[in-house]
């Protein structure tokens, strides 16, 4: 054992208590803040925590000694969270978040479903490896509940299920997917013929025996996604322009309306038109108006954002979703596009000539309403805009208002530096979320089961703690799930490296997601931002 770690230990426990007096006042004195950095600049580097020294050190040169004044207890956390993050690393040893393989948020999902959680902790681990996010479920009952929230872009089924058999889940998923193309795998100990054929007529895309070697595994799945990948191209994409077709604008939308359902923040809808599309036809040819289309299409996907979608509806028309973007935002986005793109010039033979386009946009205030409605919403806002001249944008005219949802997010741990710490995460991703978000730290179980605070009809994500005093995560989790709204919840359990049976009583208990002490804090924030997205 390190000499100086009795010494370490003692240090970051008057750290965690001094954070914990702060939690409970509104305000701290200047002088209070500068007596902790001082406390912490003079030992830190005598017991080998030099980073946490030097930076502290830093901040008192920066904020002086002597400078009269009264913090808020939120921006005092805020300004230090830096200092309780090289506490955190030190405590837990180094985590590097720059480590390759680092997940963003937006990668494929995969849907494990077997009511083994040694089976299911296994195989997340490795697929998580790969670089994909997996959702583990051992309730097959939830499982199938929690189908559209997860989204997910491959499923493994096992067979052999003691509330549901595989085959009844494959059997339901493969009736609801309807236009969609998700592979299935089916796994099972059983290998027999019969078992094989009946799993491919049902419908399955792969069966797999147990036991089987996850390097092969890993390699099927891959195999699947990009056969997602390549039919999804294949049916969804249009030929010339390869950007989505009219086929994909309903399933976009249905996309939408479910995110809609969870933050209530409208979307735009945008119909363009490039102007005086014939007479490029008659007057340069048709093999010329293909080349202003793929470079129109091309234009715009790459000057909209990643997430937006783009959609050839016909001819020269085109369709864009703006997630989370109001109106005014919208209009502002097509007017940059199009003096953008009437600069642009385009050659034939020895003539040079340029494009303009119109559009029209509607936002889509109530999503429970048909596509239709709002398309023709759109059109007629482009309409107008060709009315008045072409090479404009037009707004549509509605009266309804929209409202921000409330998403509450409550961080159980009773570590007051992985309290602070989180809390940060949490707070600079919602500053990119068109939500409003509520944000409450308790120290223990006890106190969250306690408080009223997350009872109500918002949905509520919890990051929830293992091991606490008084009332440990595993308790709080089946308290959860045993009220009547218990699907409101969402919960990322943390769970200590080697707690495997904790981590497996948490899959039974329906923990929709765990991460394993100590976590990078860029890893945290994708689960995070992956578990909004299922949130209804």
């Amino acid at each position: 054992m390190d000499r100086y770690e009795k010494y370490r230990q003692h240090f970051l426990k008057n750290i965690r208590k001094r954070l914990e007096e702060w939690e409970t006042v509104d305000e701290i004195a200047h002088q209070d803040v500068y007596r902790l950095l001082h406390s912490i600049a003079g030992t830190a580097a005598m017991i080998g925590m030099i980073d946490i020294g030097n930076y502290a050190r830093q901040l008192m040169e920066q904020w002086g000694e002597d400078e009269e004044k009264t913090w808020k207890a939120t921006d005092v956390k805020e300004r230090l969270t830096p200092l309780f993050q090289l506490c955190y690393e030190q405590q837990i040893g180094e985590v590097t978040q720059g480590e390759q393989g680092t997940k963003k948020g937006d990668e494929p999902t995969i849907l494990l479903i077997d009511d083994d959680p040694s089976f299911l902790m296994y195989v997340k681990e490795h697929l998580e490896q790969s670089g994909w996010y997996v959702v583990a479920i051992a309730d097959p009952v939830k499982a199938v509940a929690s189908f559209y929230d997860v989204r997910p872009d491959c499923v493994v089924i096992d067979i052999h299920m003691e509330t549901k058999t595989g085959f009844e889940v494959l059997t339901f998923l493969k009736q609801k997917l309807k236009q969609q193309f998700v592979p299935m795998i089916m796994v099972s100990i059983d290998d027999r013929k019969e078992t094989r054929m009946k799993s491919y007529e049902m419908g399955a895309d792969d069966f797999i025996p147990k036991p089987f070697a996850i390097d092969e595994f890993i390699v099927r799945i891959r195999r699947q996604l990009q056969r997602k990948q390549l039919i999804d191209e294949l049916l969804l994409l249009d030929e010339l322009t390869h950007v989505y077709n009219r086929k994909y604008i309903k399933q976009a939308y249905e996309q939408l309306k479910s995110d809609w359902h969870r933050t209530h923040e409208p979307f735009c809808l945008a119909v363009l038109d490039i102007d005086h599309f014939k007479r490029v036809n008659d007057q340069y040819g048709h093999l010329m108006g293909d080349v202003v289309l793929k470079k129109f299409a091309q234009f715009l996907k790459t000057n909209v954002r990643a997430r937006d979608v783009v959609i050839r509806f016909g001819g020269e028309e085109f369709v864009v979703l703006l997630p989370a973007t109001e109106a005014t935002e919208a209009f502002l986005v097509f007017d940059r596009l199009r003096e953008q793109f009437e600069r642009m010039t385009f050659q034939c033979d020895e003539t040079t000539f340029s494009c303009t386009f119109s559009t029209g946009i509607v936002e889509v205030l109530d999503p429970t309403k048909p596509i239709g409605h709002w398309i023709e919403l759109a059109d007629s806002a482009l309409y107008e805009a060709k009315n008045t001249g072409r090479n404009c944008v037009v707004l549509a005219k509605q009266q309804e208002a929209s409202y921000r949802r409330t998403v509450k997010v409550a961080i159980v741990d009773d570590d007051a530096i992985v309290r602070a710490i989180v809390t940060d995460v949490v707070q600079k991703m919602f500053t990119k979320e068109k939500v409003t978000l509520d944000l409450r730290a308790f120290k223990d179980g006890e106190q969250f089961i306690a408080s009223d605070w997350h009872r109500g009809t918002e949905p509520c994500l919890v990051i929830l703690d293992g091991v606490m005093p008084k009332m440990d995560g595993l308790e709080v989790l089946q308290q959860l799930r045993s009220q009547k709204d218990s699907s409101r919840y969402k919960v990322i359990m943390l769970t200590a490296r080697k707690s495997e049976n904790d981590i497996a009583r948490a899959l039974e208990l329906g923990a929709d997601d765990y991460m394993t002490k100590p976590f990078k804090l860029l890893e945290l924030e994708a689960r995070i931002r992956h578990m909004l997205k299922r949130m209804n």
